[in-house]
């Protein structure tokens, strides 16, 4: 009924515009609020009050204007003008039933929406550095990203996932060099491995498989490796300055083809877990965006180009500046380095630029919380650019924590003492692990309890929400275990029966469904969503602990299935924007 009310308001609007009342290229934003008190109406609009000036009327005779052009509407039996100039809105108590039929027709399209209709919108999620296969903490943005661009689809908007390979730069150097220094290590080769070196046993797994190449190209005494390279921190020296020369001494020693080789296999690795990690997960992409073919072709010496055309682009100390502080940024950013090299922010621009290229309407990309200050750089890259940096919206994802007991789990990636997610998902199950990760706002800190999430009691947020669908369908599994029979017409001519306050109460909350999936998706924020599906399980149960379904009254029977059927639906959906299953027994 709120997204009905809005229509009728926008075409009142329209009226007044035709006929001269409000100036006709006046942008109305229709918004309408459930009512807190019934007692003032079952909706509420502020409209009269935001277009009062525009219209230059006091509110209250612009109320009264607004709610003369509405168009008819039978379910709407009454208006009232409020305070500085509310418009209340009262609703037939019958239309409260037509929600029933309405989820029974559209069945899983119930819900669904147009309001994002012809916009196009990339979402860029997880993107995690290919160095080591994904923790918990990316299962959070994961969760967090698949369900955004599930709530976009369902408002209509045109989603285009996509994961952006950080398959160049000095991590995935880092990397080739610990995969070859670890392959040593399996040909016999005794030597010291680098503090600042990827330490997980995946890298060591890397290594054998690279072993059974049986390729000499790879082989080099350990004195020729070390000899002659700074200290490393334990030594007294620096463990980045040890690391770099470990790499510069990988590349010569291998020579151009045998390091890609290397390289190669640590990023087909460990890129080839991440996919099958996050397919079973339940995250696809429509594509992956390899941050070395914008090396490979010219695009990151376009998009400099593109900002030394526009003067944002300075020489200093030898290095090339973008100046990124004129634009917002705290400071200017290097983007090629003294040596010649482009920065990471380099092909960020670049990767921006090709964005911005393919035509989309709105960008999302989906970062760790550590990212916060990175974006004020890429905002100015963007208007540097040409583009408008309204059109890039960053959220912020707080990695999960996790605890085994008392216990906080220490994650690093080079240390390799982390959990991962699929360890994780093996664990609480991937239904668990996408509903508990949804469950607070993804900026906020959250602390992952895996007792909870493994136990079978209602004090588990999914396995509440799964229990009501799976009781829903108990009570179908009864009526043919008895051998009732059931009509579906009769229970929707006879919905007025439903008169008990549970039932009035799942009534309100089912026609309350569209505007949740609406306003999670334009909010970017799937816990409404989550909590609104706890707190739809949470009156089903209220029901069927209070009430019989199966009574003798064939016009009561049929009109409570219609109405717990109509609720199984919307667990059903709400679910499958979630990615969480919906089980018929547990």
């Amino acid at each position: 009924m709120k997204t009905r009310l809005e229509y009728l308001l926008r075409s009142a609007v329209d009226t007044l515009k035709a006929e001269g009342e409000l100036p006709a290229d006046l942008e109305a934003a229709v918004m309408v609020e459930r009512a807190r008190d019934t007692r003032h109406g079952d909706f509420a609009s502020n409209l009269a009050m935001t277009l009062a000036k525009a219209a230059r009327a006091k509110p209250r005779q612009l109320a009264e204007k607004i709610i003369a052009a509405l168009p008819a509407e039978p379910a709407l039996v009454k208006t009232e003008i409020a305070g500085p100039g509310f418009i209340n809105f009262f609703i037939d108590p019958q239309a409260q039933f037509h929600i029933v039929q309405q989820i029974i027709d559209e069945g899983r399209e119930f819900g669904l929406s147009e309001v994002g209709a012809g916009q196009s919108v990339l979402v860029e999620y997880v993107s995690a550095n290919p160095t080591g296969p994904l923790h918990v903490g990316h299962g959070r943005g994961a969760a967090y990203g698949s369900a955004v661009a599930n709530l976009l689809t369902a408002a209509g908007f045109k989603v285009h996932r996509e994961y952006y390979v950080n398959d160049a730069g000095r991590q995935m150097d880092i990397l080739a060099a610990s995969v070859w220094l670890r392959y040593l290590e399996e040909c016999g080769e005794v030597l010291t491995f680098p503090s600042n070196g990827y330490r997980g046993e995946y890298v060591r797994d890397i290594a054998k498989d690279l072993l059974k190449q049986a390729c000499s190209d790879y082989l080099h005494p350990a004195a020729a490796v070390v000899d002659g390279l700074p200290q490393d921190e334990p030594q007294g020296g620096d463990k980045e300055s040890h690391i770099d020369a470990v790499v510069a001494r990988a590349k010569e020693l291998l020579g151009p083809e045998a390091y890609r080789r290397v390289f190669d296999a640590g990023l087909n690795s460990i890129l080839d877990d991440i996919r099958q990690d996050l397919g079973e997960f339940g995250v696809e992409y429509e594509e992956w965006f390899s941050e070395r073919s914008l090396s490979e072709s010219d695009a990151v010496e376009r998009a400099l180009d593109t900002l030394r055309a526009s003067g944002h682009l300075y020489e200093k100390d030898g290095a090339i500046w973008f100046a990124s502080s004129q634009l917002g940024d705290e400071k200017d950013r290097v983007v090629v380095r003294e040596n010649g090299q482009m920065t990471y922010f380099a092909s960020d621009i670049a990767y921006h630029m090709d964005k911005l290229e393919r035509g989309f309407d709105q960008l999302i990309n989906i970062w760790g919380a550590d990212h916060h200050g990175y974006i004020p750089r890429v905002k100015a890259a963007i208007q540097a650019l040409g583009g408008d940096p309204a059109k890039l919206d960053v959220l912020l994802v707080q990695f999960a924590v996790l605890y085994r007991g008392d216990e906080k789990v220490q994650m690093s990636t080079r240390s390799g003492e982390f959990v991962t997610l699929r360890q994780l998902r093996n664990e609480v199950g991937k239904d668990a692990a996408r509903f508990f990760y949804a469950l607070r706002k993804s900026d906020q800190h959250m602390d992952f309890d895996l007792r909870l999430a493994t136990s079978k009691t209602n004090e588990n947020p999914v396995y509440y929400v799964q229990y009501a669908h799976a009781r829903i369908c108990s009570v179908f599994r009864q009526l043919d275990e008895k051998g009732l029979p059931r009509d579906v017409v009769l229970g929707m001519n006879h919905l007025q029966r439903l008169s008990e306050a549970h039932e009035s109460t799942l009534l309100t909350s089912l026609s309350r469904y569209p505007e949740v999936v609406q306003s999670s998706a334009m909010q970017h924020s799937p816990h409404h969503l989550v909590h609104y599906l706890r707190e739809l399980a949470a009156e089903l149960h209220a029901y069927y602990n209070a009430h019989q379904f199966l009574v003798e009254n064939a016009e009561l029977r049929d009109a409570r299935l219609n109405l717990i059927a109509a609720v199984r639906q919307v667990l059903l959906n709400g679910l499958r924007l979630l990615d969480v299953s919906a089980p018929e027994s547990m």
